[in-house]
């Protein structure tokens, strides 16, 4: 499947906490998460502090973008002028790393998604320069 580029809206940083370093690994096709430096344990969506210890003592880090699909749906909207691409599988990801994250999977019909397959981090082009994880099955 080749990349194409989304006409869907592109999320901006937070105001609460920085995401800067998430989007900025983006644009390089890495994918960065927070990870609490006294528990050594990965934490998403990203906070201001952590959520195993309340402390501040927080980076991001390079993960490998391999899991299991955890939840999955589909979203199907009718109607002319949509994104060609839908319907759209949505699925929740844990991570080989122990966390959850949203995405789609853009290898697959959405249909053919189910619980329990393995995927890896693929990139949803959003804009020139703004890509967004997704994933591939495996």
């Amino acid at each position: 499947m080749s990349e194409q580029k989304s006409t869907r809206s592109i999320p901006s940083a937070s105001v609460y906490v920085d995401t800067t370093p998430f989007w900025d690994a983006a644009r390089q096709g890495k994918l960065v998460l927070q990870f609490c430096k006294d528990t050594n344990q990965f934490q998403h969506y990203p906070r201001p502090v952590s959520i195993f210890t309340g402390s501040r003592n927080l980076e991001w880090r390079e993960v490998s973008g391999r899991g299991v699909v955890y939840a999955c749906t589909v979203i199907r909207v009718p109607g002319p002028g949509l994104d060609e691409r839908l319907p759209l599988s949505v699925v929740t990801v844990e991570l080989d790393e122990g966390v959850r994250i949203l995405g789609n999977v853009v290898n697959v019909e959405a249909d053919k998604v189910v619980i329990g397959q393995r995927v890896e981090l693929a990139w949803d082009r959003l804009s020139d320069d703004v890509q967004y994880p997704s994933f591939r099955t495996v």
